[in-house]
Order: structure tokens, then sequence, then C-alpha cells
């Protein structure tokens, strides 16, 4: 166990109203959580962590949202220069990506069966896109990576928005944006998180980590809202749903790093904010040496609680989508939070053993994600 033992948190932004809080409001409050927190069967008080990561104006999501929601936004000269594709080929190009949603994402995929066939399409060739670009960082090829590989890896994607894809693949996605108002940031975002892994090992703060969630998740969300589209009945604005959406990106990415610490700590990884770490008298020594110990308990209790908080944020925008694309929203919803639960079954080892969630249990999650994607009407205007 560390010696260090830190109160203050570093500045990091949070909020209970949905405000975020001025960096010398945050270290009141943290210093203020810290005396406030609850004795634990350890006789020993923890603090509570901070929640809200960055506030999504520094990420520009509302002008990203701003282009996305305009109906007509393809002007005249995006018009003129979509391609043209034999229908043929965009068909094998969309069964493809099809097909390797099907094998990576199972239940996502059947979940996007009650989608329209055109928005089926869409969410398939955007899923394989994100999926080529994870790999870049984290597939068999990762150790070819380098810094010129992405920057070619954006200048492709520059060319799909422009029309002039590289391979099939890359087509369907071409296609899907000329049928669907979709900005090409959260895409160089995504690039930009790959980027962030390849140099960055560790996270000071939540603040830190949470700008990494988003280039790496967070933005799916993103990309996905205009093809999943919002309900026409709600009343909610587009930014909340967008956030909401983004959300759901968070609350998946931060359930991955603790579902992998112990593979991570292999590769001499460690995805967990530094300062709260040291907060519950932790440091990466803990994390290496791969002991579950009681501080180490009451640090992955504050850290699920802190991804469920997100995904609950997430539930609120999944009843505002239309109805036919609710159903892969709450399939991840569902699934991600079991994955939760699974950690602590495992009594909070993740170091040596794996929360899984087995091909049964997912399948089992799909009639409740069903059921709930359709019994979220009546709340639509709320």
């Amino acid at each position: 166990m560390c010696s260090t033992f830190s109160l203050s948190a570093k500045p990091c932004t949070g909020a209970d109203n949905g405000k975020f809080l001025h960096s010398k409001s945050l270290v009141t409050r943290a210093r203020a959580e810290v005396i406030a927190a609850p004795k634990r069967s350890s006789q020993r008080a923890f603090p509570r962590l901070l929640k809200h990561g960055i506030p999504h104006t520094d990420l520009q999501v509302h002008e990203i949202v701003e282009r996305q929601s305009q109906a007509n936004s393809l002007s005249k000269q995006d018009i003129c220069r979509k391609p043209e594709f034999h229908p043929a080929f965009l068909e094998e190009a969309y069964e493809r990506c099809r097909n390797i949603c099907a094998e990576y994402a199972k239940t996502f995929y059947l979940g996007t069966r009650l989608m329209t066939e055109e928005r089926q399409k869409a969410t398939w060739a955007i899923y394989v896109w994100c999926r080529r670009t994870d790999e870049l960082v984290d597939g068999p090829n990762a150790v070819l990576m380098s810094t010129a590989v992405l920057d070619r890896w954006e200048e492709r994607l520059q060319e799909i928005f422009d029309g002039r894809p590289y391979d099939m693949l890359d087509a369907a996605l071409t296609d899907t944006i000329s049928k669907f108002p979709l900005d090409i940031k959260p895409f160089r975002d995504m690039i930009e998180g790959m980027r962030m892994d390849t140099r960055k090992f560790r996270y000071d703060n939540f603040q830190e980590l949470y700008l990494y969630c988003y280039y790496v998740a967070g933005t799916v969300g993103l990309m996905s809202v205009p093809v999943m589209g919002i309900a026409a009945e709600s009343e909610a604005s587009a930014q909340s749903i967008y956030n909401a959406a983004l959300y759901l990106g968070i609350g998946n990415q931060l359930t991955n790093i603790l579902r992998d610490v112990g593979e991570d700590a292999l590769r001499g990884r460690v995805y967990l904010p530094q300062d709260e770490l040291a907060q519950f008298g932790l440091c990466d020594q803990d994390v290496f040496a791969r002991k579950v110990t009681d501080g180490w308990r009451e640090f992955m209790k504050e850290q699920i609680t802190r991804a469920r908080f997100y995904f609950n944020l997430a539930e609120e925008g999944a009843s505002k989508l239309e109805k036919a694309s609710r159903w892969p929203v709450w399939s991840s919803l569902l699934v991600y939070q079991k994955i939760l639960d699974a950690i602590e079954d495992n009594d909070y080892d993740n170091f040596t053993k794996r929360a899984y969630v087995g091909r049964t249990k997912k399948l089992l999650t799909l009639p409740l994600a069903y059921t709930k994607a359709q019994s979220m009407s009546s709340l639509i205007l709320q």
C-alpha cells in the first residue's frame, strides 16, 4: 500500500445540479466531501469522487449538434459531388459491414434489426469505421502503429467525406454521409483518442480521463444520433439528447477501463485517475501488485458508482430517440451495466478475473431492452 494519502483533489469539473463548477469551488467541495465521507467498515473515511469531467463547451459539442441538426445540411456543392456507386457494389459494401457488426457486436447487432433498412446500414457502416480505427492501436497490427499511420488514416477520413473512399468499407461510410447529416469532427476526435493512446499511459485526474473517454467512445454517441433520429414528438432539446448519447459512450468506456484493469496493468498502462488512487491510499504499485485489498474495494465501489451515474444520464436520452432506434441503445446500456455487476460479483477482483457477461445473459437482456424501448414512449412528452 502506498504511503501517500491526499485529501485534496486536483481541479476537476463537477456538479450535482447539472451546472459545472469553477475550479475554486471544486477544491472547496472536494475537501468538504472528504471530510463528510461516511465511515466504512475499515474505520477509515474515504472520499466521494467527483462525477463530472469537463464542460462540453470545451469539446465544441454544441457546434457539432448545430451542424448535425440541420435538416438540409448538405449544400448544393455537396450534392454535386455525391459519389455514384453501382447498386451492387454498395449492397456488397453494406453486407460486409453487417457481417462484421454481427460477428463482433452480436447483442448490439440484434438490436439494430428493428431499425429501418437505411438506418441499419448506416449504423453498421459507422460501427465498422470505429472498429477499424480502434484496431489501429489495439488490433493485431498495433505493433506497426506510428504517427504517420494515424495521419494517413485521418487523410483517408477526409477523403471519405469528400466522396473519394479508399476501399469498399470506406465506401459504405461515404454513402452513409451522403444520406445523413454527419459532421467530420467526432470522427477526427476519435482518431485523436488513438493518438492519445500511443503516447499517454497515465491520467492525473478524472478531467484528463474524461477527455480520453470522450475521444474514444463519447464520439460514437455523437456520430450515432443523426442516424438513429430524434423522436418527432420529443420536446427535449437536441443538445440534451446529444449529451445523453455522449454520456453513454463515457459510461461504456469507464466500464471497459474497470473491466480491463488487470490486462492493462500487464501492458504497463493505468487508466485510473492518479489523484483518486492517492485519495484511497493507493498508487501504481498497488495496481501492478494485482492484490485486492479493502482499500481497492472501496476505490472500485466509487469508480463503479460513477460509471452508473453516466448510464443513468444516458437513460434520460434513450427515450427521446426514434422508437425503432431505442432497442440497440438499451441493449448496450443493460449489457454494460451487467459488466459492472460482474466486477462486484468477483469481489472487485479485476486484476485476475475478467468481468464477463456470457452469451446467454446477453441474449436474455434483449427482451428487457425491447420492453424498455417500447415502454418509454409514454415518457416522451414529459
